[in-house]
């Protein structure tokens, strides 16, 4: 493991923290993380491989990415048996797949600031290698295996449970998708309001775009969402929406229960369209600036930054 630890020298390409940096970035991250690592195992864990490549073939952390992925993978489905002893094999893998994902890991990654410590080649840098959904998720799940191979499975899964449990509980929230496109569509099915649409926006240069989607049902806006992928702006869209549309259903059906006992009920408004100056809130209530530019469509990536252009189109299944 030592390759792991040499730094860049003159004829090195790729960047990550200089020499004297290290230690101290390092310091920063296991800060975060809880742990002390080895600095040889902590350093592989953040080794890319377009680093590696262009600095002599130096070992990568894709042994590190495989083990911790298992280990991940472990300790999800141990918490999701546990916590739902009476769900069937197949709805505790739909749970499993909403929590470990690309998409998923890529969001905890980046509550960790994680990308700003990957040791990266020139070519993934100048493509905005730090924050792509797909190498952060990677990083972590190595820096996940580096946990369990130098502090062993406890610390590993101490690790895991403080990262993803948030994620374990939200995903109970979802319906039997386990997708929030998924969910608005069978929630408009029953509700007999038709097929959502989703309008995609996008802003910024290539390697650093800005996506946001627009939820229509009937040809009215019900939610909208911002993100870093299409993917991920069409899902805090469709969460906006169900989270409307939803609520106006559970109003409706207080009232009418309230009417049936003569019992009185608390008044609630009814789903509303988004307003254009509401048009760019995230999923999750903060404000993001709108943006301008063609519409298009999903692309099919498990939440990369590679688009593709289209139109708006029906929620995919």
């Amino acid at each position: 493991m030592s390759d792991a630890n040499t730094p860049s020298r003159g004829r090195g390409t790729g960047s990550g923290p200089a020499p004297q940096d290290a230690a101290s970035s390092h310091t920063l991250l296991e800060g975060r993380l809880g742990y002390r690592l080895e600095t040889a195992l902590l350093v592989r864990a953040l080794t890319h491989r377009s680093y590696a490549y262009e600095n002599g073939g130096l070992p990568t952390n894709e042994r590190l990415e495989f083990l911790g992925d298992s280990v991940l993978g472990l300790v999800v489905t141990d918490t999701l048996y546990r916590i739902h002893p009476d769900l069937p094999e197949g709805q505790l893998a739909k749970l499993r797949a909403a929590v470990v994902n690309s998409r998923a890991l890529a969001e905890v990654g980046r509550g960790l600031d994680l990308g700003s410590f990957i040791r990266l080649g020139r070519g993934e840098e100048g493509t905005g290698g730090r924050d792509k959904a797909s190498i952060l998720a990677d990083t972590l799940e190595a820096v996940i295996g580096a946990v369990y191979l130098d502090q062993g499975l406890d610390a590993a899964a101490e690790l895991v449970h403080r990262l993803f449990d948030p994620l374990i509980e939200k995903s109970s929230n979802l319906g039997a998708g386990l997708d929030w496109k998924t969910s608005l569509q069978e929630l408009t099915a029953t509700e007999g309001l038709g097929v959502p649409e989703y309008l995609v926006t996008e802003t910024g240069p290539d390697h650093e775009k800005t996506f946001t989607a627009a939820a229509r049902v009937g040809g009215v806006e019900y939610g909208t969402g911002t993100g870093r992928s299409k993917k991920e702006a069409e899902q805090q869209a469709a969460e906006s929406a169900w989270r409307a549309i939803h609520g106006a259903a559970e109003a409706r059906a207080k009232a009418a229960e309230a009417e049936r006992t003569g019992k009185p009920a608390t008044a609630a408004p009814a789903a509303k369209p988004v307003k254009q100056q509401d048009r760019a809130v995230k999923a999750d209530g903060t404000a993001a600036p709108a943006a301008t530019g063609t519409a298009s469509a999903e692309p099919v990536v498990d939440g990369d930054t590679d688009p593709t252009s289209g139109g708006a189109q029906p929620a995919a299944q």
